[in-house]
């Protein structure tokens, strides 16, 4: 065997552990500020490009199989090429580091890969292949008190801390092999040390009293624990589950109840969305509103509107001619009307392909996927409480991890955050665990309360510091109530969203350009006249 060869491929194996290893739910979290050292040092050390990408491909690829095995329980096809893709992805930021690091030095090299980087979380956040799962900042979920900053940097802030703190150690041991223990050497390693202790030091400063906009009412979020492959879609239960929801509901009821939350496509039935007061099957949720007519339910349902035209490539054609549209909608009603909102971060595969992949629509269609795909909200809807208590931010399902995209709400008005999902497709695995926990960095980032309702769970509420007020565990039915209160802040985050990627993206743009133009230049030089 090649040793050399061999080294390469146990570097590439370390590299991926170490990023498992400290991915939540894990409490090693602090291996993330380490974990990219064997990607730099192949980077450093490996002289053909293919041999890298081919390595790079092997950490990433293992980052995210043993971080996000639990997508293949929904879909095994769907599971494998997601993983494929997304190490196929991840792979471009650090081959635009391979080719740039010998046109610069060591410090701006260091900057090249933490701009690459970030540019490509930031493009993976708004693209319809987006998977952003693994973002670096979603990392600290487990340690808000570290994180409070959040509420001026978003997750991006929390990705350049992780980028900056490898480039740095890896630059001190770079400096120690080549130097010895050096001043230049002890001047990296005290930069380093500061790197890890200022974020963790300013977050304690941060945290400031919060102004209130009214009077605190509760809100009752309801976990009714149906199984998704053997229960909550099997016909003929429909009527027993929407009873069941009302009677949940109605067992933590007051007069200061002023929203009930229920999770996504909790109304067991699919429905005309113009058509809700006259569909039959919902008389019990109308029956339910009228009897508590101070409170509004905010749920989940799968909606459907009918066209004469086709209005979307999402819509399909009918037999009589007309055509139909799919959405996987968030609802708040009162006891005469409906606010619709229609979720806008979808699913690849399941609820959305890109054009050039919707050939593959009738391969996600077998694994519990629409065959054109659900249409989607092209502006954000905040709902509002009939009783103006509540402007709810409605992100459903995995729209809690896009930052950005709630932060838009909240410059609309919004002053609480609503998640309703069904993690139930993924069984008991850390699936669940991670998405509930990265909602605690929505809250941060707001400045504003969450109220989680997950169908096998994990509902709870999160006060506007990321802390974990209440929580239902996992396969338990029940419900729980909370006092909640609306906040009137703004944060930076929320005023500005992603300027922390936006800023990246353009120093990765001005020096990828600057490493083609020295390459030109170089080249240029070379050429001797005849």
């Amino acid at each position: 065997m090649n040793l050399k060869n061999s080294s390469g491929l146990w570097m590439a194996l370390l590299g991926g552990l170490l990023l498992w290893a400290g991915w939540p739910t894990s409490p090693l979290t602090l291996l993330l500020f380490v974990a990219w050292i064997p990607l730099l040092y192949l980077a450093e050390t490996t002289a053909s490009w293919k041999r890298f990408f081919l390595l790079s491909y092997i950490v990433l690829l293992l980052w995210n199989v043993l971080t996000t095995w639990w997508v293949a329980k929904a879909s095994v096809p769907g599971g494998i090429s997601a993983f494929l893709a997304n190490s196929l992805i991840m792979c471009v930021p650090w081959l635009a580091y391979f080719f740039t690091r010998i046109r610069f030095n060591r410090f701006i090299s260091g900057m090249s890969l933490i701009a690459f980087w970030m540019t490509f979380e930031w493009i993976h956040l708004n693209w319809d292949l987006s998977w952003p799962w693994l973002t670096l900042g979603n990392a600290f979920a487990l340690h808000p008190n570290w994180v409070q900053w959040y509420e001026y940097t978003g997750a991006a802030g929390g990705s350049l801390w992780i980028l900056l703190s490898n480039v740095l150690v890896f630059n001190v041991l770079l400096r120690y092999r080549e130097e010895g223990r050096s001043t230049g050497y002890f001047k990296l390693a005290a930069a380093w040390v500061l790197t890890l202790c200022l974020p963790v030091f300013l977050s304690r400063l941060i945290k400031q009293p919060l102004t209130l906009l009214h009077n605190k009412y509760n809100v009752v979020t309801v976990q009714p624990n149906y199984d998704p492959w053997d229960t909550k879609f099997v016909a003929g239960r429909e009527e027993m589950q929407l009873q069941e929801l009302i009677t949940l509901s109605e067992k933590q009821l007051d007069a200061n109840t002023t929203l009930v939350v229920w999770p996504e496509t909790a109304v067991p039935y699919t429905v005309l969305e113009d058509q809700l007061g006259e569909n039959r099957f919902l008389t019990p949720l109308w029956g339910f509103l009228k009897r508590h007519p101070q409170a509004n339910l905010l749920t989940g349902l799968e909606g459907r509107r009918l066209f004469n035209t086709r209005v979307s490539r999402y819509a399909q054609k009918l037999p009589d001619g007309s055509f139909v549209e799919g959405y996987n909608s968030a609802a708040l009603f009162d006891s005469t009307a409906a606010q619709i909102y229609h979720k806008s971060k979808l699913v690849p595969g399941p609820e959305v392909l890109p054009a050039f992949l919707s050939f593959m629509g009738p391969v996600f269609e077998k694994f519990g996927g629409t065959m054109g795909g659900y249409a989607r909200d092209t502006t954000e809807r905040v709902l509002q409480t009939s009783s103006h208590t509540f402007r709810v931010t409605p992100a459903v399902c995995y729209e809690s991890i896009y930052g950005d995209y709630l932060s838009r709400f909240n410059r609309k008005g919004a002053d609480l955050i609503c998640v309703i999902t069904n993690d139930g497709w993924w069984g008991d695995t850390q699936g669940y665990r991670q998405h509930m926990q990265y909602a605690r960095l929505r809250a941060i980032e707001s400045r504003k309360w969450v109220i989680r309702s997950a169908n096998t769970g994990i509902s709870c509420f999160i006060d506007p510091y990321g802390n974990i007020i209440q929580q239902l565990p996992w396969n338990r039915q029940g419900t729980l109530k909370q006092t909640v209160a609306a906040f009137v802040s703004e944060t930076f985050y929320t005023r500005y969203g992603d300027w922390l990627y936006k800023t990246a993206a353009g120093i990765g743009v001005a020096l990828l350009l600057l490493a083609v133009y020295k390459q030109f230049i170089q080249k240029q030089s070379s050429i001797k006249p005849s």
